[in-house]
């Protein structure tokens, strides 16, 4: 897969070396030359050019890319950044960094933005992982299919545990994707019995959040 990242600081070196590891290519693309540091990401392509100028994505073939990243510091750049990939070179998948929390609304679809992901939001996300149990936590937002990655951790009282995750009544349109236990991924089974503090992880729409996670909270019986 070839991935185009708009923005060559920490955060954009970071991606490019995780994809990297993965095989797959990576082009970095930065207007600061001081951010032009091929040393730093040995195995990436590096090009100085401005990601919101038409010229400068035709220049960097943004045609064959299939997913374009735009990462930059700015929030008005991964904007223009995402809806000229999008629009102009018809890239299959964009993803947006937000910076600023009251920007979030702007990073849809109409902007091109396929998904976006909010450095504050994960942040809260996390804190608020650690320390609730019995809480749904939104970690991330799908905004092609309006829906949402969403986790509880399983608390000890709630009235499933010990159940088949088959025989849970998990409301329509939700679906459990991933079981964390004791630092292993588990694909979910019908026979499965769920267990106290299993990390459940779900793919729902906003309006399902609130019926499953009382569902699973104590007391639902």
């Amino acid at each position: 897969m070839r991935v185009a990242i708009a923005g060559a600081g920490a955060v954009g070196r970071s991606i490019a070396r995780e994809l990297i590891e993965n095989g797959h290519q990576v082009l970095l693309i930065d207007k600061n030359p001081s951010s032009i540091r091929p040393e730093r990401v040995p195995d990436a392509e590096w090009l100085l050019a401005d990601s919101c100028e038409l010229s400068s994505l035709a220049e960097a073939q943004l045609g064959k890319c299939d997913v374009v990243i735009a990462a930059t510091g700015d929030d008005k750049a991964n904007l223009v950044t995402s809806l000229l990939a999008k629009t102009e070179f018809g890239v299959p998948r964009t993803v947006g960094r937000v910076n600023h929390p009251n920007n979030e609304w702007l990073f849809t679809e109409a902007w091109g933005v396929d998904v976006n992901v909010s450095t504050p939001r994960i942040m809260s996300a996390l804190v608020e992982e650690a320390v609730s149990i019995g809480d749904l936590v939104r970690l991330f937002t799908f905004r092609q299919g309006n829906a949402n990655l969403v986790e509880l951790t399983l608390s000890a009282d709630s009235p499933y545990v010990g159940t088949p995750s088959g025989l849970v009544p998990f409301p329509d349109n939700c679906a459990l994707v991933t079981i964390l236990r004791d630092g292993q991924v588990y694909t979910p089974d019908a026979e499965q019995p769920l267990e106290s503090g299993d990390e459940l992880l779900f793919v729902v729409p906003a309006e399902v959040e609130h019926d499953l996670e009382q569902l699973l909270s104590p007391g639902h019986y």
